[in-house]
């Protein structure tokens, strides 16, 4: 399955909206990701599965890339 991930860079930094980013992960569940990014040490703010319709809209961006971890 396919998330997306909402996250601030600097794990210490309060969130704020206008320095979120995403990525695309590919994982077993939500546990599974935040697991697979632990190493990145990211202030993670959200996770979402992709699927059906969701999935689509996003996979017509420019930027969309799933990363296997």
């Amino acid at each position: 399955m396919i998330f997306k991930v909402y996250y601030q860079k600097k794990f210490n930094q309060v969130p704020v909206r206008e320095f979120t980013e995403t990525i695309f992960v590919e994982g077993e569940s939500e546990a599974d990701v935040r697991l697979k990014l632990v190493p990145r040490k990211y202030n993670i703010e959200f996770i979402t599965p992709l699927s059906g319709a969701y999935l689509e809209y996003e996979q017509q961006s420019e930027d969309f890339k799933v990363e296997t971890i």
